[in-house]
């Protein structure tokens, strides 16, 4: 199932939202209203539980939805999802980002033996089509970063690698905005973690459409024109060892995010480094899941 947490001209009040056909919203909680109570937060729906899911993808399969309650896709606004409780980033997890990061970033060349994470707080995300901030007066050096986002469904606490992907819900897209700039003695927090600097969308789509996360296609675009290309094949620690490694010993619970990565191509390693404007638009590609875009607007 495809997840989007959405709004109308007619109903401003964001809400849960069916993506069906690839062309269509339903409104959940009007459709499903006589038979099964579905939140209006897709945060409450995911801490609900199997029962309520279950309940929902039998009714998706069976119902033929009631005038009123659809809404073609191209006329909702599409919000950021959810707001997570955390989002845990994680940094140097393509080998080919390592070494331009180490060029470019003084990182260190030699590959990670651990995940090296960091956090963005949740007024940080904004949603498809929402304004990145470039505030000058704080960054010269504001860059990009397509990421494969990973939507926690169970809580999870100390799980093995082997039973990590039992708690995801599904996936989305993170763009992982950082004012290189900004960060502090080597820590990451306010270059990452500044207001709308984490675009997160268009939707959530559940593991049983995404069955194998490490097969997907990573495209960022900045005016059209290809600044990232990856797979997520080349993660240096996939998803179950990424859930594995933070839940040792920070609790994920239901709705949090990990932003999984970047592949190579950042501004920063261009040549000459290149970084975000005001008037750009910056669009995050992933397989299966669809395309993130936001303007970069000047504050």
């Amino acid at each position: 199932m495809r997840f989007v947490t959405y709004s109308t001209a007619e109903q401003a009040k964001p809400r849960i939202g069916l993506v069906v056909n690839g062309d269509t919203v339903v409104d959940l909680c009007a459709a499903l209203a006589k038979t099964v109570v579905v939140p209006e937060k897709l945060i409450d729906y995911i801490a609900a539980g199997e029962p309520l899911h279950a309940q929902v993808r039998a009714a998706a399969a069976t119902t033929n939805w009631a005038p009123g309650t659809t809404t073609p896709i191209d006329d909702a606004r599409l919000h950021a999802p959810l707001r997570p409780g955390k989002v845990v980033g994680v940094g140097l997890n393509y080998v080919e980002h390592v070494e331009e990061s180490s060029r470019t970033l003084d990182t260190a060349k030699e590959l990670p033996t651990r995940p090296v994470l960091f956090s963005k707080p949740g007024t940080a995300v904004i949603g498809p089509n929402e304004p990145i901030q470039h505030n000058a007066a704080l960054t010269q050096q504001l860059d990009w970063e397509c990421e494969l986002a990973v939507v926690i469904g169970e809580k999870a606490r100390n799980v093995s690698e082997a039973d990590a992907l039992t708690h995801v819900f599904g996936y989305s897209i993170v763009n992982d905005i950082s004012a290189r700039d900004q960060r502090r003695s080597g820590q990451w927090f306010f270059s990452k973690g500044q207001d709308s600097y984490c675009p997160f969308g268009p939707m959530v789509v559940t593991t049983d459409e995404i069955t194998d996360p490490h097969a997907l296609q990573l495209s960022l675009t900045v005016n059209g024109d290809v600044r990232q290309n990856g797979n997520s094949k080349d993660m240096l620690f996939n998803i179950a060892a990424l859930i594995s490694d933070i839940s040792s010993g920070v609790t994920l619970e239901p709705g949090d995010v990990i932003s999984t990565g970047s592949p190579q191509g950042v501004g920063a390693a261009m040549d000459p480094p290149t970084f975000l404007q005001p008037g750009d638009v910056v669009a995050c590609t992933i397989d299966r899941i669809g395309t993130l875009s936001n303007p970069v607007v000047a504050i």
